[in-house]
C-alpha cells in the first residue's frame, strides 16, 4: 500500500473542527414540457427536490465522508431550511452542537434549477441565491466564540470556511488563532476573494479567480504565477499556499522548497464543479493533521479533487474512493 494509502487509513483516528458558512445548496429538478402561453418561457415539471450542505457544511460533510470526527461552528437560521440542513448535516455524521439557530437570521440558501427533456440529462438553467445579510450580532459573536474556544481545544486541526455570510469573518480567525495559542495544529483557510484578510496561518486553497483577484491580475504563465504566489505566501505569513487551477491541476508553493505543480487527474469533462474546493481544503487539512508532508497532502487533495468533479451537485469524496484512487495511480 502507497503511503497516500496509509495516510488516509489514519483519518478516522482525527478530530477536525470547521468554523465558517454553511450553506443550504437546494437543487430543483424537473421535465420541460412545454412553453408557457403567458410568457416566451419553458414549463417546467417538477419531478424533486434535494437538499444538500453547501459551504463550511460541505467541507464538514467531506470530513466525515472521509471517516475523521467533524465539529461544526456556524449560524444558520432558525428556519426551514436551517432545520433542513443541520438535519442532514447530522444525518452525515456531522457534530453540529456550535451550529446556532437564529430567529434574528436567515439561512443562506442556493436554488438551482435542473432542467431537461424526457430521458435527457438535465441541466442547470438558472441560480437563485438568498443571501444573508454579512455581520452578526454581538450576541451570536460572543456565543460563537465560546463554541469555537471549547471546540478548538481538543482539535488536531482547524478550517475556516470564509464566504463572506458573517460565521467567519476576519475578527473570528484572529480569535481562532488566539484559540489555538501555542498548540501546534494546522490551521487552514478557504477564503471567497478577502484572503488577505487572513494572515499568519498554516496554509490555504485560493483558486486562480480568487489569486488573480488577490493580485489585481491573471498571471500570464506559469512562471509568473509561481513568482506571485511566493510573494502572497510571505506577505500573509503562510507555511504554504496551495492554488487550485481546475483542468490545469494544482501549484503548492511552500517556505524554503521548490514549487510543486500537480497535473489535474480524472476526466478533462467533469460533471459538476459545485463545491470541489470544500473537497479539497478537507482533504489536504485532514492529510496535513495526519501527518502529511503538504505535498503528499496537495497530492491527495488532488485526488479528492478528482473524483468529486465527476459525481452531480454538492457530493463528497470517501477514504475508500481516495485510496483506491492513490493505489491506481502509477506515479505514487
Amino acid at each position: 500500500m502507497s503511503r497516500l494509502a496509509n495516510i488516509v487509513n489514519s483519518f478516522s483516528q482525527k478530530r477536525i473542527v470547521v468554523i465558517g458558512d454553511a450553506i443550504a445548496d437546494q437543487f430543483i429538478y424537473g421535465e420541460i414540457s412545454r412553453v408557457s402561453r403567458e410568457a416566451p418561457v419553458f414549463i417546467l415539471r417538477h419531478e424533486h427536490t434535494e437538499t444538500t450542505p453547501g459551504g463550511a457544511g460541505n467541507c464538514a460533510a467531506n470530513l466525515a465522508a472521509l471517516g475523521a470526527q467533524v465539529a461544526l461552528i456556524s449560524v444558520l437560521g432558525n428556519d426551514e431550511a436551517g432545520q433542513i440542513l443541520s438535519g442532514k448535516l447530522r444525518e452525515a455524521g456531522v457534530d453540529c452542537s456550535g451550529v446556532l439557530l437564529s430567529d434574528r437570521r436567515r439561512t443562506t440558501t442556493k436554488v438551482r434549477v435542473l432542467a431537461g427533456q424526457i430521458h435527457s440529462t438535465r441541466q442547470q438553467v438558472i441560480r437563485i441565491d438568498y443571501d444573508n445579510e454579512s455581520a452578526l450580532s454581538t450576541e451570536l459573536q460572543e456565543k460563537l466564540r465560546a463554541d469555537i474556544s471549547h471546540a478548538v481545544a481538543g482539535a488536531d486541526a482547524v478550517i475556516i470556511s470564509d464566504y463572506n455570510y458573517g460565521a467567519a469573518a476576519p475578527g473570528i480567525g484572529d480569535f481562532v488563532r488566539e484559540a489555538v495559542g501555542d498548540r501546534k495544529i494546522p490551521v487552514l483557510v478557504d477564503s471567497r476573494f478577502r484572503l488577505s484578510s487572513f494572515s499568519n496561518f498554516t496554509s490555504a486553497t485560493p483558486n486562480e479567480d480568487e489569486f488573480a483577484e488577490l493580485l489585481g491580475a491573471e498571471q500570464t504563465d506559469e512562471a509568473a504565477l509561481e513568482s506571485a504566489a511566493e510573494q502572497l505566501r510571505q506577505r500573509l505569513g503562510y507555511e504554504a499556499l496551495l492554488v487550485t487551477r481546475g483542468g490545469h491541476g494544482m501549484t503548492l508553493i511552500e517556505a524554503n522548497t521548490a514549487p510543486l505543480h500537480i497535473d489535474a487527474v480524472g476526466s478533462r469533462q467533469p460533471v459538476d464543479g459545485t463545491g470541489a474546493g470544500d473537497t479539497v481544503i478537507a482533504t489536504y487539512t485532514l492529510a496535513l493533521a495526519s501527518g502529511a508532508s503538504f505535498a503528499d497532502a496537495a497530492r491527495l487533495a488532488n485526488f479528492a479533487g478528482g473524483i468529486v468533479v465527476m459525481k452531480r451537485g454538492t457530493a463528497t469524496v470517501t477514504s475508500l474512493e481516495l485510496i483506491s484512487a492513490a493505489l491506481g495511480n502509477n506515479n505514487e
